[in-house]
Order: C-alpha cells, then structure tokens, then sequence
C-alpha cells in the first residue's frame, strides 16, 4: 500500500498537555502538507487553527478527552463550542463507569445527544478498549452502531494501551454497515498502519506517520 495512501486515513494528532500555538501550527503545515484526512488537536486551539488553515485541512477535536466521566450536559456544551469555533470532526470519549455499570442506555442516549448536534459532521465514540472485556467491546460495537455515530474509535492514548489488532478485527466483526473504525495509540510505523487497514481501521490517529516522512527526507 502506498504510503500517501495511509497517510489520506490518518488523523495527525497532537493532544499533549503542554501543546502551545507553536507546536499545533507546525502539525497543522505538517498535515496539510502530506495531505492527512485532518489534524486533531486540543479544543483551545481549534478557532485560531481554523483561521490559519483557512480551510486546507479538516480539523477534529476531542470532547469529554481523556476521561470520559463528564456529564452529558458538559459534552454537548463543549461540542457545541467546538463546532461554533470551526471544527469538522468530534471525537467523543464515553462514560466508562456507566459501561462497567450496564448502563447501556444511558451511553446510547449521549452518544445519539451528540450526534444530534454533529448533524452531518463526523462523530467518533472512543470506548478505549484496553480498559474493556471483550463483551463490553462487542457491546460498545452495537450501541455505536444502534447511536448513529460514524465511528467507532480504539482509544485516547493516554491510557494503560492504545489499539492493537485483534480488536480492530473486533470491532469489523460486529459494527454495523454504516460504523466505521478508527485505531488510535501507539501506531509507530507504515506496516503496521498497513495492518491496521487491512483489518478494517479506516482511519488512524497518530502522528508518528508523518514524522516518519519528515525524517525520510532530511
């Protein structure tokens, strides 16, 4: 597969705490100019990336990030927020307590919540699969499928692990027509971003991809 090719799937990432304006314009350059499917980037920084981009690459930002645990109330606040400020593409993290608790209902109606207020633009749940049993992804599969978010996304990387294989073979068992998937979190190279692919990931978070092209060229 050709590395252009990975790099249209991938979502080149900066999320990190210490993230200034300097840092988040060299990825939004670096995006645009190997052509990635977006840069992801903190919430804070998403109107003056707007403004600089004028509209070369599709911004996405992450709600709820890292934890999940904030109400729904607070999601949708900072969904509408960063809509307003000129994002393209939400990514979500659910309430894992709610999950271990079965209160599948409950993620379901958030989930739909803020889709709702996505409308056309694209939302990704993050279920952060390292903290997860296999019936809880399997679950989360169906409860992303039943929602009607676009995708279903491996995890924060600020976790215990990031994406691994078998669970996006998982999760391309048991999403359904419309879900997509997205493995997030430690993809460090071509091949295995390759993998990823192949097994069904249609998108990738990372931003190793493209400090991978920038070192090939020095």
């Amino acid at each position: 597969m050709e590395r252009s090719v990975i790099l249209g799937k991938v979502d080149h990432t900066l999320l990190k705490q210490t993230a200034v304006w300097k840092d988040i314009r060299e990825i939004c350059d670096d995006a645009a100019t190997y052509h990635t499917a977006s840069v992801c980037i903190p919430p804070s920084f998403v109107r003056q990336a707007k403004e600089y981009l004028e509209n070369r690459m599709k911004i996405c930002t992450v709600i709820g990030f890292p934890n999940g645990y904030a109400t729904t109330t607070a999601k949708l606040f900072e969904t509408d927020d960063a809509l307003a400020s000129g994002a393209d593409e939400i990514d979500m993290v659910i309430n894992l307590g709610a999950l271990k608790e079965r209160r599948y209902d409950a993620i379901l109606s958030e989930i739909r919540a803020l889709k709702n207020v996505c409308g056309d633009r694209i939302l990704k749940v993050i279920v952060e699969t390292c903290l997860l049993t296999g019936e809880e992804k399997i679950r989360m599969c169906e409860i992303v499928t039943e929602a009607g978010a676009d995708y279903i996304k491996t995890s924060t990387g600020f976790s215990t692990a990031g994406a691994v294989f078998e669970d996006v073979a998982l999760f391309a068992e048991h999403i359904g027509p419309d879900v997509r998937i997205k493995a997030a979190g430690g993809i460090s190279s071509f091949e295995d971003a390759e993998r990823f692919i192949r097994l069904g990931a249609s998108r990738l978070g990372t931003s190793r991809l493209v400090k991978i092209m920038k070192s090939d060229s020095l």
